[in-house]
């Protein structure tokens, strides 16, 4: 035991800082967040010292407002993953549209690409497809283009399901969405980001207030602003190789 605590203590100490720099709003959900699949190709650009993310998203991914660009999770993202990997030059560019489902932005894909070159593409879809009804297969195998697309061209991918919001659970089906993401994920080994899980859980604890029809903005910012650094620490595990078997005495 004595032998192997000086490596424990040294990853700790390796871990600590990371989670410290998080707002405590944050770290409340942060045990929600987890991968058990790999990023190889985020790895390999990481180690060429460039990473080159694009962003599928729709209206969730914006914010309002003259700052809305900078504050909205997407730049988050940029600016949590190179505190992060220093030395390491990290572009974000976002593809964001409002309304777009699945399969829409499945279309729009190639074209983002070719542009973007990333070694990573985030896909936060599944709202528009749940507000318009559309046949939850037709959405799983949407999924499964865009994924199909994107390794073609070189790229990982991550998945970011709907939003959670307490005025709208009734009414909209998201729930249903959110799992088939899960499925598909589970099925592509794709990294799931499960957003819906964590606002859910922000809600239940009151650590922010989603269910106001007014949300002010301030609390919109710090909501994208905890989401890019979960994502951010998400991402650079799934790069990470596994800890050495030092570690687990084995």
């Amino acid at each position: 035991m004595t032998g192997r605590l000086p490596i424990v203590v040294a990853l700790l100490v390796l871990a600590g800082p990371a989670l410290a720099e998080h707002p405590a709003e944050c770290r409340v959900a942060e045990h929600q967040v987890e991968n058990i699949f790999p990023l190889p190709r985020v790895t390999a650009a990481i180690a060429a010292k460039r990473l080159d993310i694009l962003v599928m998203g729709a209206g969730s991914s914006l914010l309002s407002g003259a700052s809305g660009a900078h504050e909205a999770y997407p730049a988050r993202l940029q600016h949590a993953l190179a505190a992060q990997l220093p030395g390491v030059t990290v572009n974000v560019a976002p593809d964001v549209k409002p309304k777009r489902t699945a399969a829409e932005m499945v279309n729009a894909l190639p074209a983002a690409l070719a542009s973007v070159k990333p070694q990573l593409v985030v896909w936060q879809t599944g709202t528009a497809d749940a507000i318009r009804a559309i046949d939850p297969d037709q959405f799983s195998q949407a999924l499964d283009r865009g994924i199909n697309i994107a390794r073609a061209a070189g790229a990982d991918v991550v998945f970011i399901n709907p939003q959670y919001s307490p005025r709208t659970e009734s009414m909209i089906a998201l729930g249903t969405y959110a799992e088939d993401m899960r499925w598909v994920a589970v099925q592509q080994e794709v990294p799931l980001f499960d957003r819906f899980r964590v606002m859910k859980l922000w809600s239940e604890l009151a650590t922010f207030d989603l269910y106001s029809a007014t949300k002010k903005l301030d609390t919109a910012e710090r909501v994208h602003d905890c989401i890019g650094r979960l994502l951010a620490d998400l991402i650079i595990e799934a790069h990470r190789p596994a800890a050495p078997n030092a570690v687990g005495g084995r």
